[in-house]
């Protein structure tokens, strides 16, 4: 029996997976600090799940990309068309106005989507 060609498929596999984890943790911007929640956890995303990051100044990113309102409605618009129950992740800055989120919250809904989540984080323990 012949190990050569098991060996490769699963080499291939391997990187695969270590390829895709990698994109799907860039779409996590490291310069928002999500709110924290005694309850917070780190859940695992959803499959397909798109996350919509609110930095501190305002500005909305998806998929690595500054977009405005109407540009995140015409983009959720069209998954929205094609995915029913769509999962959307909002990682909002802690200290972003409150009126923006809505303002998301409200694009989405408006989109078509109502399968929207929020971004926590368990607290730093006291040391």
């Amino acid at each position: 029996m012949q190990l050569a060609p098991m060996i490769d498929i699963l080499l291939l596999l391997l990187s695969f997976f270590i390829i895709t984890r990698q994109l799907t943790r860039s779409e996590t911007e490291l310069s928002v600090s999500v709110p924290t929640a005694e309850e917070g956890t780190q859940k695992n995303r959803s499959r397909g799940e798109i996350i919509i990051n609110i930095l501190g100044d305002g500005s909305v990113k998806v998929e690595g990309g500054q977009v405005t309102l109407e540009q995140l409605h015409d983009k959720l618009s069209a998954v929205a068309k094609q995915w029913k129950n769509q999962p959307v992740r909002i990682r909002g800055d802690g200290g972003v106005n409150y009126q923006r989120i809505v303002e998301v919250i409200d694009t989405c809904q408006k989109s078509g989507i109502w399968n929207i989540s929020f971004a926590t984080q368990r607290p730093e323990p006291a040391k």
